[in-house]
This record gives structure tokens, C-alpha cells and sequence, in this order.
């Protein structure tokens, strides 16, 4: 049974808003989302009776504990711009107190993944690998990272 591999996959929802500079539709402008998260880990069962997590890739809870960490903290009720940006508008923004994340990248759905599994990615247990994500921008509209399609 030790050469099972095993996926396990936890959703996680977040509120976030974005503006798209130099976009040419109305995602240029400040709008938000209730995204949603999955996050799928591959790895094989623990095989130890006297473990408590004997039977287990990963705990769900541990899995949690890393994207709120690693996650959800930064992107939760964050406004997510480019460092780039407006320096007026990030400025005001600052001194009136709103959650900013700056970011080096545009924060389109693709990139939010990207960073979102350079994020992830290292601090998974040795034996757990990350499989797959795939962020929810709307309820008809997502976007996906495999790590097969990028080996």
C-alpha cells in the first residue's frame, strides 16, 4: 500500500479586490471578488500505527494552518495593486489605513496563482508535494496551475 499516491484537495475562500492597470475593460478599474481556493497536495499515506496521523498524507488542519499563513493573510480583504501604481491613490489609501498588498505583477487570476504557489510550494511537509491549484475569480470563471504541465 506504500506506493499509493494519494490527492487531497481543501477549499478556502477569501475576499480580495484588484484594479488591472493599463487593462483595456473594466477591470482596469478597483472592483472585488469572493474568490475561491483549492488547493490539491499528492503525497502517500503515512503507514505507522503508533502515529496519530497514521493514515494520512497530510492533516487537513495542517493544510489550513500553511494557506492561512501563506495565504489567505495577505490576500484576505487586501486591495491588490501593482507597486507600481498610482502613487496618489496608494498613498491615500496608506494613510487612511486599507489593507494593501503591492505587488510586482499585474494581479490578474494567472499571476495571483503563480504567487500563490510560490507561496505554498516550500513550506509543505518533505513527503507532500503540490499538485494542483485553482482560484475562482466569479462563479463561471477560474484559473488553474498543474504542476505536471509545468515539469
Amino acid at each position: 500500500m506504500s506506493s499509493i499516491l494519494i490527492r487531497l484537495t481543501r477549499r478556502f475562500t477569501f475576499e480580495a479586490a484588484h484594479a488591472l492597470d493599463h487593462y483595456d475593460g473594466a477591470c482596469r478599474h478597483i472592483h472585488g471578488h469572493s474568490y475561491k481556493l483549492e488547493v490539491t497536495v499528492l503525497g502517500k499515506p503515512l503507514q505507522d500505527e503508533e502515529h496519530p496521523k497514521d493514515g494520512m498524507v497530510l492533516d487537513f488542519g495542517e493544510l489550513k494552518k500553511l494557506v492561512s499563513s501563506y495565504v489567505l493573510q495577505d490576500f484576505d480583504h487586501a486591495l491588490i495593486l501593482q507597486k507600481d501604481s498610482d502613487l496618489a491613490l496608494i498613498e491615500l489609501l496608506q494613510v487612511q489605513g486599507h489593507k494593501l498588498l503591492l505587488t510586482a505583477w499585474q494581479p490578474t487570476c494567472e499571476n495571483m496563482l503563480l504567487h500563490i504557489k510560490d507561496q505554498l510550494q516550500p513550506q509543505l511537509p518533505e513527503h507532500v508535494t503540490l499538485h494542483s491549484l485553482k482560484l475562482w475569480e466569479t462563479e463561471n470563471a477560474y484559473g488553474e496551475w498543474h504542476a505536471a504541465d509545468n515539469a
